[in-house]
């Protein structure tokens, strides 16, 4: 057949693309952030107001948008000892016990972050320079989590009822 052949995606598969895409995106904002300061700063002793207040707080965002991007593929840093030597059935059961350990991990950190988020707000918490309230950054790194607790249940679901769908979440299937 062709290299032409149309790439089947579902739904979900495009809305995991996308906060994959968005993470990307994140990781552009924090280096763009710091390139343009470290510039600024080296060749025009100038620095951007709240440089670092925004580049924390970007960066809290792109850890929380990172760990939704990475937690559905599995590509996050792994210890695959006992996963190695297990056979198939007990490498699927090994998976699907640390996805529903990582699910309640990360559901557990979504509900306290939020009650963060929450605080941020009610405390009138601000940047130092140019006084913008912080709790948007936090809304949209909880936002990161919340996405991370959805894929990370979505894996949960494929791994016990579609093991094929999870194993195969790298490769781009065509039809033929």
């Amino acid at each position: 057949m062709s290299g032409d052949a149309p790439v089947v995606r579902n739904r979900m598969d495009r809305f995991i693309d996308g906060i994959e895409l968005l993470a990307a995106c994140f990781v552009g904002i924090v280096a763009v952030d710091i390139f343009v300061s470290v510039l600024l700063r080296y060749f025009f002793a100038v620095s951007i107001p709240d440089s670092y207040d925004f580049g924390k707080l970007l960066l809290g965002i792109l850890i929380f948008w990172g760990i939704a991007a990475t937690s559905y593929r599995g590509t996050h840093i792994t210890v695959d000892l006992v996963w190695a030597a297990a056979g198939p059935r007990g490498k699927r059961l090994i998976d699907i016990f640390a996805t529903l350990v990582l699910l309640f991990v990360v559901s557990v950190q979504t509900a306290m972050l939020f009650d963060k988020v929450r605080l941020t707000r009610e405390d009138n918490v601000l940047t130092f320079d140019l006084r913008l309230p912080t709790w948007p950054f936090a809304l949209v790194a909880w936002l990161g989590d919340v996405s991370a607790v959805l894929l990370i249940a979505v894996r949960t679901y494929r791994l016990v009822f579609h093991p094929t769908e999870v194993a195969d979440a790298g490769v781009v299937r065509t039809v033929e």
